[in-house]
């Protein structure tokens, strides 16, 4: 077999390929598993529980409280209050 005919072959076999490939109409249809609204849904509520686990640690394992601590109105009522100066 010469470099010729193998060439040919080759040309005639992807010349077919293509044939066939516009002979049938294939659409791409995707289907998702979650849409994107619960996605989103999803993406919020994991950046709220990182954000009161985050707040959980710093003030209970880092700081001097208990973990249960920064999660009451009255930890951060006396933060602005050393902070505006009452």
């Amino acid at each position: 077999m010469t470099e010729e005919t193998s060439i040919s072959g080759r040309r005639q076999r992807k010349l077919e390929q293509a044939k066939k490939v516009k002979s049938k109409k294939t659409y791409w249809v995707q289907i998702r598993m979650f849409p994107i609204w619960l996605r989103i849904l999803l993406i919020i509520a994991l950046f709220f529980g990182a954000a009161v686990a985050g707040l959980m640690v710093g003030y209970g394992v880092i700081g001097s409280g208990t973990a249960k601590d920064a999660l009451k109105w009255e930890t951060y009522q006396h933060i602005l209050d050393i902070k505006n100066g009452k």
